[in-house]
């Protein structure tokens, strides 16, 4: 973990510089969208733009934009998209959480190959095993966060059930 969170911090002292992308993956309970909210926080705190959304969110968004038949949704949707695409970083939580089909793996290719042409970092975290992001997105996805994140794999209890085993056994 203590590298982990030293790659972290590397991540944000380049990020001006680097347009580096992170992945991390690990089980339930293990830190990932904490560490992703921290490295939110501090760049945040330097004045760079970052969206935070949990995969289900990003392809709710995406729906509306792309099948959005409300003019007033859809402007909106058309302006979510557009900070999407153009914020210093995008923070999707819980990949594969989302209803997987050949639109979530089609928007989801849109949104990592035109991020990474317009140099924007982006941080993903999962519970999928690098197999079962191959298996579950397509090849173009797969290839693009093997060649162009760094994966980091978290490893441990989950913290959140640890807890409340701690706090009923204190009763």
């Amino acid at each position: 973990m203590q590298k982990v969170v030293a790659n972290c911090k590397n991540f944000i002292k380049h990020f001006n510089n680097k347009h580096d992308n992170l992945l991390l993956l690990g089980n339930t309970g293990v830190g990932k969208t904490f560490l992703a909210n921290c490295i939110a926080k501090e760049l945040l705190d330097n004045g760079y733009t970052v969206i935070y959304l949990t995969a289900f969110r990003l392809f709710d968004i995406l729906e509306k934009y792309k099948f959005g038949k409300d003019e007033d949704n859809s402007y909106r949707a058309s302006n979510q998209f557009d900070y999407i695409l153009d914020c210093d970083l995008l923070i999707i939580d819980d990949l594969g959480t989302e209803f997987s089909n050949s639109f979530t793996n089609s928007q989801l290719y849109l949104i990592i190959n035109e991020r990474l042409l317009r140099k924007n970092s982006t941080v993903i975290s999962t519970n999928l095993s690098l197999a079962d992001i191959n298996s579950n997105y397509s090849e173009r996805v797969y290839s693009r966060i093997i060649s162009c994140y760094t994966v980091q794999h978290i490893i441990g209890e989950d913290i959140r059930l640890h807890k409340a085993v701690g706090e009923a056994n204190s009763i």
